[in-house]
């Protein structure tokens, strides 16, 4: 078995987890910077290096990118299912702030909320509600 955890690059790591965290609830669990790391040069010590942190009960990972551009150029979308419709409400409209709707979060055919965005830092996420079993 194994476990996915998604690692996103960015220009602003620190910024960018605090941005899901205060989006999605969650805290960071470890940060080291490249200060940690024998040699580094002075203007990269406050650099993250690597950050563990948890975001709608989700863990990520995240580094700032120093020697490369940044490319938003990924083909696939993170998916968060919630329990509510409130939850994704929620988590929708605070993760599209200052990013694009691709798709409005509502209600589907299939009966669950489901929307998609590409936040301010170009990451993709489809926002959807578990499906609810039909009562009998």
């Amino acid at each position: 078995m194994a476990k996915l955890t998604p690692y996103f690059y960015s220009e602003n790591a620190r910024e960018q987890a605090s941005f899901y965290i205060a989006a999605l609830g969650g805290e960071i669990q470890q940060e080291r910077t490249y200060g940690d790391a024998p040699g580094t040069d002075e203007s990269m010590k406050d650099k993250i290096i690597h950050m563990a942190f948890t975001a709608a009960g989700v863990q990520f990972y995240i580094a700032d990118v120093t020697n490369r551009s940044m490319e938003h150029k990924a083909s696939f979308d993170l998916t968060l299912e919630f329990d509510s419709d409130d939850e994704a409400r929620e988590a929708f409209t605070k993760l599209s702030a200052g990013g694009q709707v691709i798709m409005p979060l509502e209600k589907q055919f299939w009966g669950t909320l489901f929307g998609r965005l590409q936040d301010k830092y170009g990451v993709k996420w489809q926002i959807t509600t578990v499906t609810q079993s039909p009562s009998v």
